[in-house]
């Protein structure tokens, strides 16, 4: 069996359809791993080269293999490659951008340094759901110099970053606050370990007085990001931190200097993209996996269910803003 079904494009755009196709099976190189897929999800990005397609830099070549993020079991192992075995359970964020191959395959090869051994306390379902989320949600959290003690905001609690922001915002020893704009992202947020902050009815002064006394957060997680900055800004305590996963626009950085803040902008792909110290993502994905086996951190995953050829109706879940988490795709 030397080919494999996908769900290719072979066009962009908001209305471009999936097709279930065969390719080749991808054969193992030296550094790498193949790996059968067991599931993936869809993040934000994803629809955003699908949407967009060459008008954003990172999107690969048509006919296009999309997913980043995979869960599943290794089935071929690089000559050089140590710490992997044939049969081992493995989870990372590893194609469908630029020229790597994504998981909405039944195979695919990924470069081992940003493959970690998955969380063994969890499904493969659930481990699909944290790569691309929990790397950028660590970054954030570790570059913001997050720490026991430090008050942290976490805007946009209930989202797929911002879920894993606050619980691993917990498990540095932050005492967490974080926003939300329904009682349905409140109750979640509650629920992750954080204070909870209607941002529908409560200004940033008014919360900033209520939680900080009026001095501020230290550290500030902007899930959210773009013109929300501003008001991460305004939340952020003097000289404090602010980690954000949304900057591209202008922006009065006034506040900012005024506040002798600093502010970390997290691009996650970076390693992937520009062959950048990969071997940082399997780190803070073998860190992670610790973290979940410990009970610190649970993904949370969107109840509907998708297989590989209803990859469309996942993207469309995903628009819809109607999940509660992330949305998972069985391959």
């Amino acid at each position: 069996m030397n080919s494999m079904k996908v769900m290719s494009l072979n066009e962009y755009g908001e209305n471009a359809e999936f097709q279930l196709t065969e390719v080749s099976k991808p054969a193992v190189k030296s550094g790498h791993l193949v790996i059968k897929v067991a599931a993936t999800s869809v993040n934000t990005v994803d629809t955003m080269i699908r949407n967009m397609g060459e008008d954003l830099p990172l999107s690969p070549a048509l006919p296009a293999i999309l997913g980043m993020d995979f869960a599943g079991t290794v089935e071929a192992v690089g000559d050089d490659v140590k710490g992997f075995a044939v049969g081992d359970e493995v989870y990372g964020c590893a194609g469908g951008l630029a020229d790597l191959q994504g998981s909405l395959a039944e195979y695919m090869l990924a470069d081992a340094k940003l493959v970690a051994h998955k969380p063994k306390s969890i499904s493969m379902r659930e481990a699909a759901a944290i790569p691309l989320v929990g790397i950028t949600a660590y970054e954030g959290l570790t570059r913001a110099g997050t720490a026991q003690g430090q008050k942290v905001l976490v805007h946009g609690g209930a989202g797929g970053v911002g879920h894993i922001a606050v619980q691993l915002a917990n498990y540095f020893g932050g005492d967490v606050y974080s926003t939300g704009g329904d009682d349905t992202q409140l109750a979640v947020i509650e629920k992750l370990g954080a204070t909870k902050i209607n941002f529908m009815n409560e200004t940033v002064a008014d919360y900033v007085e209520k939680h900080t006394d009026g001095s501020g957060f230290d550290v500030v997680f902007d899930s959210v990001g773009g013109a929300n900055l501003t008001n991460s800004f305004e939340a952020a305590v003097l000289n404090g931190n602010v980690a954000t996963t949304v900057s591209m626009l202008e922006l009065d950085l006034n506040p900012m200097h005024f506040k002798g803040l600093s502010l970390h902008v997290v691009f996650m792909l970076i390693p992937m993209l520009y062959d950048h110290k990969r071997e940082l993502h399997g780190e803070i994905l073998t860190k992670l996996a610790e973290i979940v086996d410990a009970g610190k951190l649970t993904p949370i995953v969107d109840e509907q269910q998708f297989t590989m050829e209803q990859v469309g109706n996942a993207y469309a879940r995903l628009a819809s803003g109607k999940a509660i988490g992330k949305v998972v795709v069985e391959i």
